[in-house]
């Protein structure tokens, strides 16, 4: 087995790979898969903090808690205002 003499950097979670656009997409289709009104649901949820406005129906709910509340608010505002300013 051969060693390399390079040091390695190990991130537990990279942030780079969560993807929010793919995360919200999932949630939203399983929110309607279960007859919810997706827009509702999540404002409940973003407004709240409450996990439990998010079905765990496809794992949407462990899905959307990978994302941190006020870092998604902000996505969901600057993407908001792009077109606007």
């Amino acid at each position: 087995m051969e060693v390399s003499d390079k040091t390695r950097l190990f991130t537990a979670i990279d942030k780079e790979a969560i993807n929010t656009r793919e995360i919200l997409a999932k949630v939203w289709a399983a929110l309607e898969e279960k007859g919810y009104e997706p827009l509702d649901q999540i404002v409940g949820y973003l407004v709240s903090g409450d996990p439990s406005y998010i079905t765990a129906h496809d794992d949407a709910r462990r899905l959307i808690q990978k994302l941190e509340r006020n870092d998604l608010l902000e996505e969901i505002v600057a993407d908001y205002f792009k077109g606007l300013v």
